[in-house]
């Protein structure tokens, strides 16, 4: 099963992050990231650019309406993902607890859906799989 871990702080963890000595923490999320790849269970991740150089599509009206960053009243900020392959749950936040992050952090562990996860006989999951197997098929002859 695959898993997204989801880095969220609240500003006070970003306020801390911004007062720690760079190398230390890519050493330390190098040395966690390292550990996942000698496990064999981190299939992506990456880090998020500051909230000011993002925006947001509302969906509440129509058209969607686009705002720019920083997003006023927010509690948590989603700074960056993991995605890991992992036998259950328990295995999957144990990885999470060894991410080398402090107070005012959290990662929320979501399961990634697979297509084995759809009704079968859709039309549109049976275009899926094959959209996929056409795409792998282009990745795998241009590495």
């Amino acid at each position: 099963m695959k898993y997204m871990l989801i880095m969220r702080s609240n500003d006070a963890a970003v306020e801390d992050y911004e007062n720690l000595d760079f190398t230390e923490v890519i050493a330390a999320m190098g040395a966690y990231n390292e550990s996942l790849i000698k496990a064999g269970v981190l299939l992506g991740g990456e880090g998020l650019t500051d909230a000011k150089d993002g925006f947001v599509v509302d969906f509440d009206s129509t058209p969607p309406v686009v705002t720019d960053g920083p997003y006023g009243e927010t509690k948590e900020l989603f700074n960056g993902f993991w995605i890991i392959q992992a036998s259950s749950p328990e295995e999957a936040a144990e990885w999470a607890k060894r991410c080398p992050l402090g107070p005012g952090s959290k990662l929320e562990v979501r399961r990634v859906t697979e297509l084995e996860d759809f009704p079968q006989d859709n039309e549109w999951i049976q275009k899926e799989a094959g959209w996929r197997a056409e795409a792998e098929g282009r990745l795998g002859t241009a590495n």
